[in-house]
């Protein structure tokens, strides 16, 4: 029986495993060798080859991470990557996928220049950030004479602002000699400001040039080994400690050194720090002429307005005689009218006496008090009559009453022959067990009373 065929892999699948055992099993790490097939299609993605004497290794560095990076890539140019090792799966290509890329030689510049970075900036080094004169008088510009910098500055400045004076103090600036160079050049320059600080104005030789009131440091751009004279540690505390304001330009605008950190203000290149130092004189005569012409216009507008206001007041000049009369036939006018008004409130007036007249003959006290006598005594009669019958009406009410009255009083009873019988406190004797024998009573008849004494009391 043949033995069981065992179960195969698809290409994917081992593409798939063997990938992420690859990716698992490396991780980040870093690969130096030399560019070779450099190609940058329209994806922005990078692709290339990085080769040694025995072997090559395909890298892809994409375009977000290539977008980041400041390391310019050629073939020839020996590089460091780091990344991780990974397969493309379509094709079964070994690769390496690029994270960041960096000039062979760099690290370890790279790695003293962070360490320095950090220990300047905690001491305060780079905490300088004066204001620069806008234009200076006169500019000292430290930099090699034989260099593309100091062309480059110089142009801009004639072109510009030929009124800055420029005093170059030569310097090398790159190798072991040029740190201490630049420390003296600027050194020099501010034991000669400060001497000019300290003299008086009156004791200057006549034409002696304006005292240094700004310092450029610049060279132009190069490797990281090229620019590293201004990553050294003294120069940037010089730098810091100068009495007049620098502004630094080192390099190219990706370029950023300690001495640009320590400095005032920071240029991305020459050419950009003499642009900032000075206004361009083209410019300013381009505004002095706009300015020029909006004046001419503006005073252009005032004169005409002032014309057209001077041909108004002319048109409403005249002659005296002509005013008086204007300002006679008014108080004409005016004496007319005050008149007219004097005569129809003289008519008011009257009219309103007769009115007043007409009330008062209305209101005559005589009349008014005859009236009231009449009215008085009407009502007196009426109150008279009105008594009168009211007294009938009360004496019939009375006498009805005392009818009433005395057809229930006791004392119609008694005068039938009945008699009150009461005690000596008063109190009325109603049977006979209520007295004693030998007790005084008083009978009370229909006319008179009687006092009787009680012999006995009978029964029945």
């Amino acid at each position: 029986m043949p033995a069981p065929t065992p179960q195969a892999l698809s290409v994917s699948d081992l593409n798939r495993q063997a990938r992420q055992m690859l990716e698992r099993g490396f991780g980040d790490c870093w690969v130096e060798g030399e560019i070779s097939g450099l190609a940058r299609p329209a994806s922005g993605h990078i692709y290339f080859s990085l080769k040694d004497a025995k072997a090559q290794l395909k890298c892809a560095f994409f375009r977000n991470r290539a977008s980041l990076s400041r390391t310019p890539l050629k073939d020839g140019d020996r590089i460091k990557v780091r990344g991780r090792v990974s397969i493309f799966e379509p094709r079964g290509d070994y690769q390496l996928i690029v994270d960041a890329v960096q000039p062979s030689g760099e690290g370890e510049l790279m790695a003293a220049y962070e360490r320095l970075k950090r220990q300047l900036e905690a001491e305060g080094v780079f905490a300088n950030a004066r204001a620069l004169p806008y234009p200076p008088r006169h500019l000292a510009l430290i930099t090699s004479p034989s260099g593309a910098a100091i062309r480059d500055v110089l142009a801009v400045l004639a072109a510009r602002w030929p009124l800055t004076k420029v005093s170059l103090f030569p310097t090398p600036v790159q190798g072991r000699e040029a740190p201490p160079a630049l420390i003296r050049a600027l050194a020099l320059i501010n034991r000669q400001a400060r001497r000019d600080a300290e003299m008086p104005v009156a004791e200057r030789a006549p034409g002696a040039p304006e005292p240094f009131d700004a310092v450029l440091i610049t060279r132009g751009g190069g490797s990281l080994e090229d620019l590293w004279a201004f990553n050294d540690e003294h120069l940037a505390r010089a730098i810091f400690h100068s009495r007049l304001p620098v502004l630094a330009a080192i390099g190219h605008e990706v370029d950023f050194t300690l001495a640009e950190f320590a400095a005032d203000l920071r240029a991305p290149t020459p050419s950009a720090a003499a642009e900032r130092l000075v206004p361009d004189r083209r410019e300013l005569s381009a505004g002095l002429a706009q300015q020029r012409g909006r004046l001419v216009r503006a005073w252009q507008q005032r004169a005409d307005a002032e014309a057209q206001r001077l041909d108004h007041l002319r048109a409403r000049l005249r002659h005296p005689g002509e005013r008086l009369a204007q300002q006679r036939q008014h108080l004409d006018g005016l004496e007319r009218r005050l008149r007219l008004a004097m005569r129809q409130r003289l008519q008011q007036e009257r009219q309103r006496y007769d009115a007043t007249q007409r009330r008062f003959a209305l209101l005559d006290p005589s009349r008014t008090l005859g009236q009231a006598r009449e009215r008085v005594e009407r009502l007196g009669t009426r109150l008279e009559a009105a008594q009168q019958m009211r007294l009938r009406q009360e004496r019939q009410r009375l006498e009805g009453v005392a009818r009433e009255l005395n057809a229930v009083s006791p004392l119609a009873v008694l005068g039938r022959g009945y008699a009150i019988l009461q005690d000596d406190s008063g109190q009325v004797i109603r049977a006979a067990s209520q007295t004693q024998p030998g007790q005084t009573l008083t009978a009370r008849l229909g006319e008179g009373r009687l006092k009787l004494e009680v012999k006995r009391r009978l029964k029945g």
